[in-house]
């Protein structure tokens, strides 16, 4: 019997999941299945990504909801466009021999009046991302007032990308006697926070330890110059013939960047950031599904909800700003049971982020040398013989060119034909790794920074120490994500704490969180006015920052705040080595800082969505 009936899911719909290839259910769904097809819980599941939560939620709505009626009865809310396509097609498959099962996805990128007419046509199950959601809503184009389930899928994303009052608006819609299963990778207090708000005694799931890591994924870092980034990036992607990778970046010009010189020195690579257009992206995800891309870059918020089978390795170009990030980073590869490498490329002051991740998963990461030019020359030359051994001949087609060929080599030996046939690809590796220079940073280089304070901090306190300085440099979590500019945010600071804008000093906002400095005798003043603080119903965190500021950066202060499952660091923007016109073009680094300008209202009124930038051709 198939074990997805022996869970409670009828016939019909373990006939389709069949045909799709599901025939044993992941822990996941072992263990949560049999849970929500009671339909009397409110639920929290806490489990990595690729672990088969949407079939976890999406059979029991199929099990549970009344098809002979079009309206809705369920709601699916998850952060991206990208998502939203994935859970609405796998369900539709799901139930493809039932019948009048009606799915709509709603999102932005596309037409809402196509949504609309979906909507008005009848449906059972609506699955959106908030924005668009809540549009449709205040348009009165929608009734939620029967629906039975509300599904918050990928959870601590939505928190993360600032969706914490559109859901509080979409959620007010529905009714109070609803069930709400709440599914997330990692559980920040932010995501407890909602599951208390909206739930009633929830059943709670967890697979594995909270904040951790798939146990199918191998992590490493090597440790390289900034200046040698995109030489040793390549160099690795060099040294594993069959990879088929993401590659995260931090920002969408350095995606767009690292794309464009990958695809110059000859790679298979392609960019995918929030500049792209939905008709761009698709196309460049469908090269990518079909394998027709090796190397997808990225940014974080346009690479989630990505779901694409055999990833062998994620690459952190750069490292991310929350730990939260890295591990849904990591989780695009060892889906489904299989394994994977998350690799990062760091610069011996970015030591201590890594070992503040390492505690975060509870998993040690494992410090890879560089590849010297003769390896990768060695594991290219193998990659071509194992393909040779390995290929499937079509005898069929082959047979009539044999003869031909036959003629060709006729006067050369099967060892002079084998080692001619093998220098066809290894000779343009050996030319070009012909006194390849060791990219691996001195050892003595990463100790320095480990011993001058960029080591993780101890328990109970921040690493660091360093010089005198009239400042003290705080953390804050908030950023960019909330709208904040370097005006914005000191105007913030000053209302909330009532000090003066004279002593605040350097300001340096990031994406979700941000620094700024303050005078040593104003930082008890500014901890006392945060206090209980929130920022559009999200609590607001002040720390004291490791990294030290002003003068104090010179005398060797280091570190990063300690947060609760994650961290923050001072992080290095450096588009890295970039080869103009092939292998041995010169260097480009791009940096670049917030932008100032005046105060804003901090009402909590929504700006309006800034015009699309189209990409570049």
């Amino acid at each position: 019997m198939n074990p997805f009936i022996e869970l409670g899911i009828r016939h019909d719909i373990v006939n389709a999941i069949s045909e799709l290839g599901f025939e044993n259910p992941t822990p996941i769904q072992e263990q949560s299945i049999p849970v929500l097809l009671t339909g009397s819980n409110d639920f929290v599941g806490l489990a990595q990504t690729g672990t088969g939560k949407t079939a976890a939620f999406g059979l029991p709505l199929l099990e549970l909801l009344d098809f002979e009626e079009n309206y809705p009865q369920a709601l699916i809310l998850c952060p991206t466009r990208e998502l939203c396509l994935q859970i609405t097609n796998d369900i539709k498959n799901y139930a493809k021999k039932m019948g009048n099962v009606h799915v709509v996805a709603v999102y932005g990128g596309a037409s809402i009046s196509d949504q609309l007419r979906q909507i008005k046509r009848g449906v059972q199950i609506v699955v959106a991302t908030p924005g668009r959601m809540l549009d449709i809503i205040n348009r009165k184009a929608i009734d939620f007032t029967k629906v039975k389930f509300v599904v918050l899928d990928e959870a601590d994303e939505m928190l993360n990308m600032g969706f914490q009052e559109d859901i509080d608006s979409i959620l007010s819609t529905t009714p109070e006697d609803k069930k709400t299963w709440l599914f997330s990778a990692t559980m920040p207090t932010e995501v407890r926070r909602i599951a208390k708000k909206y739930m009633n005694e929830p059943f709670e799931l967890t697979m594995g330890e909270k904040n951790t890591g798939n146990v199918n994924i191998e992590h490493e870092y090597y440790i390289v110059r900034a200046r040698d980034k995109y030489a040793a990036f390549k160099r690795i992607v060099d040294f594993n013939p069959d990879i088929f990778g993401i590659v995260f970046c931090r920002t969408k010009i350095e995606t767009q960047d690292i794309a464009e010189a990958l695809i110059k020195d000859g790679y298979n690579a392609d960019s995918l950031h929030g500049d792209l257009s939905q008709q761009q992206r698709d196309k460049v995800m469908k090269r990518y599904r079909d394998r027709n891309l090796q190397l997808l870059i990225a940014t974080d918020v346009a690479a989630r909800g990505i779901d694409v089978n055999d990833v062998t390795h994620v690459i952190n170009y750069s490292l991310p700003d929350e730990i939260e990030n890295y591990t849904h980073r990591s989780g695009r590869t060892a889906r489904a049971g299989k394994t994977g490498v998350s690799i990062s490329i760091i610069n011996a002051k970015e030591l201590g982020k890594i070992r503040q991740i390492e505690r975060g998963l509870g998993k040690r990461f494992v410090k890879v040398e560089i590849p010297t030019g003769f390896d990768v020359c060695e594991k290219q030359l193998f990659s071509i013989v194992h393909k040779v051994h390995s290929v499937e001949v079509n005898e069929q087609q082959i047979e009539q060119y044999l003869p031909r060929i036959m003629e060709e080599f006729k006067d050369m030996s099967k060892e002079e034909f084998i080692k001619r046939f093998a220098s066809i690809e290894f000779n343009s590796f050996l030319d070009y790794y012909k006194n390849a220079p060791d990219l691996n940073a001195p050892i003595e280089e990463g100790r320095r920074f480990e011993r001058d304070g960029e080591r993780a901090p101890r328990e109970g306190g921040n690493a660091g120490g360093g010089g005198k300085s009239e400042y003290t440099r705080l953390f804050i979590n908030l950023g960019s994500v909330d709208e904040f500019n370097r005006g914005d945010l000191l105007g913030y600071i000053c209302n909330q704490t009532k000090i003066s804008g004279r002593t605040v000093g350097k300001i340096d906002v990031k994406g979700v969180y941000s620094f700024f400095e303050v005078q040593h005798s104003d930082v008890e003043k500014v901890t006392a006015g945060f206090k209980d603080a929130d920022f559009k119903g999200r609590p607001v965190r002040i720390e004291i920052s490791g990294e030290g500021t002003s003068e104090s950066r010179s005398g060797g202060g280091g570190g990063y705040p300690r947060r609760e499952g994650g961290y923050a660091g001072n992080r290095e923007r450096s588009g890295g080595e970039r080869r103009e016109g092939g292998y041995n073009g010169g260097n480009r680094e791009r940096n670049g800082s917030a932008g100032g300008g005046g105060f804003r209202d901090f009402s909590g009124k929504r700006r309006e969505d800034r015009p699309e930038r189209r990409r570049r051709f």
